[in-house]
């Protein structure tokens, strides 16, 4: 297992870069701690992909240094950095056993038999796929197959990081739930470096120790799940985590407040800094139905089982809130409060107010 350190990484496909739009990847620095869960989450497109294979070896940055254990690996080739990859689809011999393929990434480093043997034993009990080890994979469901993937990757004891590339995309969604399971419990066992690449908050979240959020490039937010839910700090973290996003509302700062649709907003502390475009962040969660406060119309009402959420109109603008309980009717005049400290103004998309001690 290896800390592994990105030092001042960018990354462009273009041979001769002009400016930041013509790079994949902007500026990063992160340092990961050895035996660390890592999650880098994000839309498509927002350079996941290409992090993932520069950490790899199957792509050189075009500026920085990758360290493992601060040693530079940016030139090494991937077959020199003891990485094991787990993929979307399952990467397994179809025509061997379960046996034969946890145990093909030692043989194909030389590995003694007897310690082979131990090693698949160990990991198929962790996998509790022992009662499948003498089944040809070919006979296998797609969520054991990808069982076999992540025992492949974990099998070896002397890699430096384990990387899983959206390794749940093609699992029945039953499924997911029970594998996304068994990962956090191997990762608790084995105690390896693993880095989980993903576009499903869930799975970031549930997997992760620390999440790194992505958007364009760019890490916007990294955090425990915790933080990343409770104090966003970028509102894209606030709209792609959470369900439904955070609220995002424009407002006018008065006099270190704001005003929203003509009322007074109070925010959780002082503000800083000035211009810019302001925006007001609340999480559904926060905002609540009451005698008085924001004057709005019921749009529509949502129910999802455990609470409701309610889309009121506040002037032009939607407002959702998360409600247990009775809920009002579409179209019913209501009033919306919001929680203080959880009311935080964005100044051209970047927190701007200082929480209260």
């Amino acid at each position: 297992m290896a800390k592994i350190t990105l030092s001042n990484l960018r990354h462009s496909y273009m041979p001769n870069p002009s400016g930041p739009g013509d790079y994949a990847l902007k500026e990063i620095n992160l340092d990961w701690r050895d035996g660390g869960a890592y999650a880098l989450l994000g839309p498509s497109g927002c350079g996941k992909s290409t992090l993932l294979n520069i950490i790899s070896g199957l792509l050189v940055p075009s500026e920085g240094r990758i360290l493992f254990d601060d040693k530079d690996v940016t030139d090494l080739p991937p077959n020199q950095r003891n990485i094991a990859q787990v993929f979307q689809f399952p990467v397994i011999y179809d025509t061997m056993t379960v046996r034969d393929n946890l145990a093909f990434p030692l043989r194909n480093r030389g590995v003694d038999e007897a310690r082979i043997a131990a090693r698949v034993s160990e990991i198929a009990r962790m996998l509790e796929v022992e009662n499948m080890l003498d089944i040809k994979a070919s006979h296998l469901s797609p969520d054991n197959k990808q069982k076999i993937s992540m025992g492949r990757g974990l099998v070896r004891d002397d890699v430096n990081v384990v990387m899983f590339d959206e390794p749940l995309t093609v699992i029945d969604p039953h499924l997911k739930w029970k594998l996304r399971s068994k990962l956090k419990e191997l990762h608790q066992r084995v105690k390896a470096t693993m880095i989980y690449v993903t576009h499903d908050q869930t799975e970031a979240l549930t997997f992760a120790d620390q999440v790194v959020v992505m958007q364009d490039g760019e890490v916007v937010q990294i955090g425990t799940p915790v933080e990343l839910f409770e104090r966003p700090q970028h509102t894209f973290v606030g709209h792609f985590i959470g369900s439904p996003g955070m609220n995002v509302l424009p407002v006018q700062e008065r006099a270190g407040g704001a005003m929203f649709q003509g009322e007074q907003i109070v925010l959780e502390g002082e503000t800083i800094g000035e211009g810019g475009l302001t925006q007001v962040g609340i999480r559904p969660e926060f905002v609540s139905l009451a005698e008085t406060g924001l004057p709005a119309r019921v749009q529509k009402v949502s129910d999802v089982g455990r609470h409701a959420v309610v889309e009121a109109m506040v002037g032009d603008t939607a407002v959702k809130a998360i409600v247990e309980g009775a809920v009002p009717e579409q179209g019913a005049a209501v009033h919306l409060a919001f929680r203080p400290d959880q009311t935080r103004l964005y100044r051209d998309g970047w927190i701007s107010t200082e929480a209260r001690a």
